[in-house]
């Protein structure tokens, strides 16, 4: 079985579970997760774990990303974005380019941002955009989000190319929708590319075509992160050999049973300190889990479990 993290990148006309549907067949293993919904008509970077790598599904949700987008004014719509039915369209013609900057960039910071009814959501045990098929429109709580960035690369009214840099839970299709209301003429999403999630650049992303090809060629491997290196600004532990089974069952380890004792002020390999969570290995360099150091008992408690027992048996 592969572990570790792939960075595919989600072309359009596939869902998120179509990406890992098909990874399935190429890898020929069931044990993978994606960390993240894209919506069909989008692209890019879609992180997707494979083997214990699963573990780290929800962690990678929660990190910030970064989309570029283009906003089209005067035209409202059912979904938010220019797939959805038309409700209505506005003349664009008054609107001046430094006017919708402004308003733009007044969205940089947090904001109540209500999720669309064409979302995945779920409301008592169904999904948002099943009711919203049904011709059903309910309520929804709005949700703060964190908008970190917004850089505008173009406008051509009624156009705008901008770099989104947001927070989890940011609809990109919302936030275009908002800025319609805003200035008056409504809006939609016409494009939305995602160019990073965490430390996965598009860059580096692979369509499925060519991750097949690597694996056909034997060379798969060179594009997985494995799980420990998601960890990579975390100092490393080892745990000696006698005393190996305290963490292998998820047990606190006292400092004094490391090869490395005294460590707590590793550096990561990125340079950055941490000094209180670290990466734990045994003396054969299996990957453990993530501990936290308690400077009252002077002993590390683990965060998050990594190793699988057949390792061990292995």
């Amino acid at each position: 079985m592969i572990n570790g993290v792939i960075n595919v990148y989600k072309e359009k006309g596939f869902t998120s579970h179509d990406v890992v549907a098909k990874l399935r067949g190429i890898l020929g293993q069931k044990k993978i997760g994606h960390t993240g919904t894209l919506d069909p008509d989008a692209e890019g970077v879609l992180p997707v774990c494979l083997g214990k790598a699963t573990k780290l599904c929800d962690m990678l949700t929660d990190k910030d990303k970064i989309y570029e987008t283009v906003l089209l004014l005067g035209k409202t719509t059912d979904t938010q974005d220019i797939t959805g039915k038309v409700l209505e369209e506005t003349d664009t013609g008054m609107l001046a380019a430094g006017k919708i900057e402004d308003c733009i960039k007044r969205y940089i910071g947090e904001y109540e941002q209500i999720p669309p009814m064409y979302s995945a959501l779920k409301v008592n045990g169904k999904k948002l955009y099943e009711l919203a098929r049904e011709g059903k429109e309910i309520e929804r709580k709005p949700r703060r989000v964190q908008i970190h960035d917004i850089r505008i690369q173009k406008t051509e009214i009624p156009r705008v190319w901008m770099e989104v840099s947001c927070s989890k839970g940011t609809y990109i299709r919302t936030l275009c929708h908002d800025i319609g209301q805003d200035l008056g003429t409504g809006a939609c999403m016409e494009s939305l590319l995602r160019t990073k999630v965490s430390r996965f650049e598009l860059k580096d992303s692979l369509k499925l075509a060519q991750i097949e090809e690597m694996k056909k060629g034997g060379c798969l491997m060179e594009a997985v992160t494995p799980v420990d290196q998601m960890f990579s600004e975390l100092g490393a532990l080892t745990v000696l050999e006698e005393h190996a089974a305290l963490a292998y069952n998820g047990n606190p380890v006292p400092e004094h049973f490391l090869e490395n004792p005294g460590s707590g002020i590793l550096e990561g390999t990125d340079g950055r300190k941490d000094t209180r969570r670290f990466r734990m290995y045994d003396e054969a360099g299996r990957f453990i889990g993530i501990y936290s150091f308690c400077q009252n008992s002077k002993e590390y408690r683990l965060e998050k479990m990594f190793l699988d027992q057949e390792e061990l048996r292995g």
